[in-house]
């Protein structure tokens, strides 16, 4: 055994996922990354192992109850690992946060801030001072009680509810009322009050109209119905509620989507008319800090917070002192354009993992590892340098970081690197260096080292002429004020600037009804299932096709099992212990639930009968079991699934498994996955595809592979628009548009517009810079991302990747 002093977590025999026996030495209090191409393994090394080992025994320090459910948990599969402090991870989580959570809660800085309003607010005279829960909307005590601390309300107005006032009552003038007999019964209610119901609308009076449509009041009558010549009615009590209640209860009480929508087309969300949008009770409202009332301040962005924090009295100092250090980190890291009352949902997964990691800068740990993953993701390269400078200073600080990365500047100012490949899958799961950066230049299997150490300049580019041109704006949303911007059809356009400048915005903004487009296809990050029953099977169709085929099977037909008999997600087939989900979820005491695979099938998710069933040898299990590369093989004469799978390979996802859970897949996986969906099917007329940062997760040589694809689209005539950080695509595009110049107040302007090179050579523009470098020959940077005519990419010995087919 080594010391405790050992300045090395050392690894051995790690097998998690792909890894083949791995050994391996990582220097602790450095910044050491592991990179390495999607599906090598690098991730399996870092979090699958590394930080697993290190939670393990953290819940091995802890109560009894906790060690009981060690075994469920799972230990990493691995011979031992020595030299491991405590670890901190940092993944870019997959759950979504809920709309009450903002950026002031998943900082704390809301705490401090409303700590600053309890203790050293100016308080109205005699009012009594309050708790610091007061200046929560999320209590009970806090909250504005008209809006529930949701800061807007749903209401409605005359002209939604009667859009044509020259119709009567009778002719359905009042249109948010009920269709059928519920609308009639209604009508003859009125009729029966001594309301006049065949004039025009118009032309009641003014409080008639206000009582028809407003009331509170439900008055029950006698309705007399007209007599109809095929049925005689009897009298009954009717009891009248106004539109405003009706639609009001719908939209809040029903279970039918259907009738909800309908009601809401009736109702105008505004900001709540007792506190104003500040989502707070007046008690809190009345109280100021530096003239401003808690919710002013959250509404600022970051950046100005910390400046009015600046100019405040010698007696809050404390407290101010306190809240300006923890701004710092969040201003260093380029989110200074963010407020506090910004909501969660509205935030990147690269915004909210940099929120994250601003706040351990200020939790003073130290002799800790910190595991990041991708922490580059979503930002422009004009950030990433604020980032290594603050990943540097968790690490003098006395800390270690392990940081999962593609991003090469990030490579670049490491202290070591771990690069695992050398492909993905199978075909990875080795170590192929472990040590200083410079060293991987002579490591001749590694792909990184290709690229990171790259010869060759950027491809000589055509830009593609136009086939037209497509308006998006004026658009005035969030940052962007009155934008209009010009895409080029035909083309590959990619959208830059730094984080917060508004590029999602105006692709966001882009619409189906548009000119010269067929189809409009956005291809965004958002899970592809909230669940571990969802999988990229499910998703893409394939797995309908495998049902079909263990069907087809003798064994099946004697046995009488149908196409169901092989779904999971229904009785019959499945294990009903688990009900299919492979695994059990497991609540652990004051830590977030985790799931353990089932004790009955072991994560098979079928019950012993189904899995007698086999095709080729492989049950159904096992054939979730196979990653996208080895079914295309096994799969090669079904042409339904070959045609899936082999999308799935084309945009690099041959590592992934069939049956690997929606929630353990990353943002950009999950967007690959949708792209690969499009892909497999016949694409007919113009399609616009939208994709927001497709290159996310992405190695360089991975990069390469799927801009092959989006250039093929681009060459078959369609139209491609991404927003992007990634110069070596920006390099590749035919049109580029640069927001900014900085993010939130600071950006929302097109800064820049055309080809590559021109936007290159733009004064002011914070892209400029890094577009040029990745242009200019010798660096290596925008290398191979752009094929000839037919999209294909560059070969082996002009620099690029060999293709992946």
């Amino acid at each position: 055994m080594h010391t405790p002093h050992d300045p090395y977590v050392r690894v051995r025999g790690a097998r998690e996922h792909n890894l083949k026996g791995v050994d391996v030495d990582v220097p602790r209090d450095a910044l050491a990354v592991f990179t390495g191409v999607s599906g090598s393994g690098k991730s399996s090394l870092a979090f699958g192992t590394i930080y697993a080992e290190a939670q393990r025994r953290y819940f091995e320090s802890v109560a009894p109850y906790a060690r009981r459910l060690i075994h469920q948990v799972g230990a990493p599969k691995v011979g031992e690992i020595s030299g491991l402090p405590p670890a901190v991870s940092l993944e870019q989580r997959r759950s979504t946060p809920t709309s009450r959570s903002s950026v002031g809660t998943v900082t704390n800085l809301s705490n401090s801030l409303r700590m600053l309003f309890s203790r050293a607010g100016d308080y109205p005279q005699g009012a009594e001072r309050l708790d610091s829960d007061a200046f929560s909307p999320n209590t009970a005590a806090g909250a504005c009680p008209e809006c529930h601390g949701l800061g807007r309300v749903h209401r409605t107005e005359e002209d939604l509810l009667v859009p044509d006032p020259s119709l009567s009552i009778r002719e359905g003038a009042i249109a948010a009322w009920p269709g059928a007999w519920q609308g009639k019964n209604l009508r003859d209610i009125l009729d029966a009050l001594g309301y006049d119901v065949d004039r025009p609308w118009r032309e009641l009076p003014a409080e008639q109209r206000e009582w028809i449509l407003f009331t509170d009041e439900q008055p029950v009558v006698t309705v007399h119905p007209v007599r109809e010549a095929d049925r005689i009615q009897r009298p009954y009590q009717g009891t009248y509620m106004s539109a405003h209640r009706y639609v009001m209860k719908t939209f809040a009480d029903s279970k039918s989507a259907t009738l909800r929508a309908k009601a809401e087309r009736f109702l105008v969300s505004a900001p709540c008319p007792v506190c104003g949008g500040s989502r707070l009770r007046p008690e809190a409202l009345a109280v100021t800090f530096a003239g401003r009332t808690i919710a002013e301040l959250a509404a600022l962005p970051l950046g100005e917070l910390a400046g009015v924090l600046r100019g405040t009295s010698e007696a809050a100092r404390v407290l101010t002192d306190d809240l300006k250090s923890r701004i710092a980190p969040v201003l260093e890291l380029g989110l200074g354009y963010l407020s506090l009352d910004r909501a969660a949902p509205t935030l990147s997964a690269g915004e909210l993992q940099r929120l994250r990691l601003a706040t351990q800068l200020r939790s003073g740990l130290f002799g800790v590892v910190y595991v990041l993953d991708e922490p580059s993701a979503g930002l422009h390269p004009a950030d990433t340098e604020a980032l290594l400078t603050v990943l540097q200073r968790l690490k003098a600080a006395g800390n270690s970081v392990f940081v999962v990365e593609h991003h090469l500047d990030v490579v670049r100012g490491a202290d070591w690197v771990v690069d695992v490949g050398p492909r993905a899958g199978e075909h990875g799961g080795r170590v192929l260096h472990s040590g200083p950066v410079a060293e991987l230049a002579g490591v001749a299997e590694s792909a990184t080292a290709r690229h990171l150490f790259g010869r060759g300049g950027a491809p000589v580019r055509q830009v593609r002429p136009p086939r037209g041109q497509l308006t998006v704006g004026p658009v005035t949303r969030h940052n962007l004020r009155g934008v209009t911007a010009e895409l080029p059809l035909g083309a590959f356009t990619a959208v830059t600037g730094v984080s917060g400048s508004g590029k999602s915005t105006l692709i966001g903004a882009i619409t189906e009804d548009l000119a010269g487009v067929g189809r409009l296809v956005r291809v965004d990050q958002k899970p592809i299932g909230r669940t571990p029953r969802s999988n990229l099977a499910t998703y893409t169709g394939l797995f309908d096709v495998v049902r079909k085929v263990f069907a087809g099977t003798d064994t099946a037909r004697e046995l009488g099992y149908g196409v169901g008999r092989f779904s999971f997600n229904v009785a019959g087939g499945r294990c009903e212990t688990c009900q299919g989900e492979g695994f059990v979820s497991v609540e652990l005491l004051f830590l977030p639930s985790t799931y353990a695979p089932c004790p009955d099938c072991g994560g098979a998710r079928y019950n012993p009968e189904t899995l007698r069933v086999t095709y080729r040898g492989r049950n159904i299990a096992q054939v979730l079991d196979m990653t996208v590369e080895g079914a295309a093989e096994f799969f090669a004469d079904t042409p339904a699934a070959a045609r899936s799978l082999g999308a799935l390979l084309d945009v690099g996802l041959g590592y992934l498994r069939l049956g690997q859970p929606a929630t353990e897949l990353s943002g950009g996986e999950a967007q690959r996955i949708k792209l690969a969906s499009e892909l497999q099917r016949g694409r007919r007329g113009h399609t616009l595809y939208l994709l927001d940062e497709p290159t996310t997760g992405l190695h360089p040589a991975d990069v390469e592979v799927l801009m092959r694809q989006l250039h093929g689209l681009v060459d078959a005539g369609h139209t491609v628009v991404v927003v992007e950080h990634d110069m070596s695509v920006v390099a590749g595009a035919d049109w580029v548009v640069d927001l900014g110049p900085g993010g939130g107040d600071a950006g929302g302007r097109i800064v820049a517009a055309g080809p590559p090179v021109q936007v290159a050579r733009t004064e002011g523009s914070a892209t400029a810079p890094y577009l040029a470098r990745a242009l200019r020959p010798g660096t290596g940077s925008a290398e191979g991302t752009r094929g000839g005519k037919d999209g294909g990419g560059r070969r082996e010995e002009e620099g690029g990747v060999p293709t992946q087919d």
